[in-house]
């Protein structure tokens, strides 16, 4: 990203000037949510859509066909995993996780701590959009559960239900809301080269 002020140099991720007058100034993130349209239009009944001038849209294989680029890093790669394997990543307390979108599709709820948070992984049911929130709800942890005959994602303390977006619909913590944490959808090698310390989830494993 280029600022048409100074002409400086931004990094996408980061969000620091890499070159130019204002190199090493970091612009301050805004919470934001990648999800479907299903997802957002549900939670978002009068909500407005920003329609591109020229109307084009990405091909709906754009992942697939970006998946067989050439990576190029001027890190070491980490094989850990294969280098555009998608992960969904957090920061907590300046400890850093990545938890690999294939994990999240065979396990979710993922349950975790990072740094001092508890934090519950939910994948939505159009199997795309991810959310992570901090699990504890008036100074209870909470451990999340699918119930098999449902789906519903249950909590195993007081058997409410909770939505995808972090609210308690039915049961004794109805209306009650978990906080949202931050997450980055991105490819491994991304965000090993700009969390070189991450830690890697592993299934099953906290």
């Amino acid at each position: 990203m280029r600022d048409e002020e100074t002409g400086s140099w931004w990094q996408q991720i980061t969000g620091e000037a890499i070159q130019g007058s204002l190199k090493g100034q970091k612009l301050t993130p805004v919470g934001y949510d990648e999800v479907s349209y299903g997802v957002w239009k549900r939670e978002n009944p009068h909500g407005r859509v920003l329609r591109l001038e020229d109307d084009k849209h990405e091909s709906v294989d754009w992942e697939k066909q970006v998946s067989k680029m050439r990576v190029t890093t001027s890190a070491a790669i980490d094989n850990s995993l294969n280098p555009r394997d998608l992960i969904v990543g957090l920061t907590i307390d300046d400890e850093s996780k990545a938890y690999p979108f294939s994990s999240i599709e065979k396990q979710s709820p993922i349950l975790d701590t990072l740094g001092r948070t508890d934090i519950v992984i939910l994948l939505a049911e159009d199997k795309t959009s991810v959310r992570a929130f901090d699990r504890n709800v008036d100074d209870r942890k909470l451990e999340f559960l699918v119930k098999p005959e449902s789906g519903q994602i249950v909590d195993a303390e007081t058997g409410s239900t909770w939505d995808f977006s972090g609210k308690a619909i039915s049961g004794a913590l109805a209306g009650k809301q978990l906080n949202r944490v931050q997450v980055l959808k991105d490819y491994w090698f991304d965000w090993k080269t700009y969390h070189p310390q991450t830690q890697l989830y592993k299934l099953g494993n906290r």
